[in-house]
């Protein structure tokens, strides 16, 4: 069974006040980015407590919320009265499942260095995101491993921007770019952060 890293994490997720803000910076540089609208039905990958579900609801018609914790995914559904768009909450590895649906768009911060494989993750996601649909993903460039002080399941200290949008490509996305996103800062140190862009083509 797969080990729920942020069992113990959940109930106070919200609380740190550095976390919302960079969410708030993240969600704010997708929408600068993304001609978001209310037909969309969005994918939010590793949605865990909401953070960024809250902030991007607004502008869409349906998130499908999916997380790996059961934990994170009980605490976004006590909050899903109060989010403003129709919410389907997921608890999965998409790293190990898949998903029968097809989205206009896939979003998530934070989650990808969470992720061993990522370039066939992104081969996966390829397959469920709609003819003209997008990718966004906000992580962290590459860190010296002091990011991360508890054990949440760490696969990579953050990204190369080059490498991981080549990924992106081989992947079969195109128009791939990445932007500066915020400036993570936490108590000991601050850490860059990017939104990787990309788009399916339709043709």
């Amino acid at each position: 069974m797969q080990k729920d890293y942020f069992k113990k994490r959940a109930n106070n997720y919200d609380d740190v006040d550095y976390r919302l803000h960079y969410i708030k910076d993240m969600a704010k540089v997708i929408i600068n980015n993304i001609n978001l609208n209310k037909n969309m039905h969005i994918l939010d990958f590793g949605a865990g407590t909401g953070l960024l579900t809250e902030q991007i609801a607004f502008s869409v018609s349906k998130i499908t919320a999916v997380d790996i914790s059961t934990s994170m995914i009980s605490k976004l559904e006590k909050k899903s009265d109060s989010i403003p768009c129709q919410l389907n909450l997921i608890q999965k590895d998409l790293t190990q499942e898949t998903l029968s649906l097809e989205v206009d768009g896939i979003i998530s911060t934070m989650t990808l260095h969470h992720i061993e494989n990522v370039p066939k993750l992104f081969k996966n996601f390829f397959k469920l995101v709609k003819l003209g649909g997008f990718v966004a993903f906000c992580d962290i460039d590459k860190e010296d491993g002091s990011f991360h002080t508890l054990d949440t399941g760490v696969k990579h200290l953050g990204f190369d921007r080059d490498e991981i949008s080549s990924w992106l490509k081989d992947a079969g996305f195109g128009d791939v770019a990445c932007y500066d996103a915020t400036i993570i800062n936490k108590p000991y140190g601050s850490y860059s952060a990017f939104l990787l862009l990309g788009y399916r083509p339709t043709l």
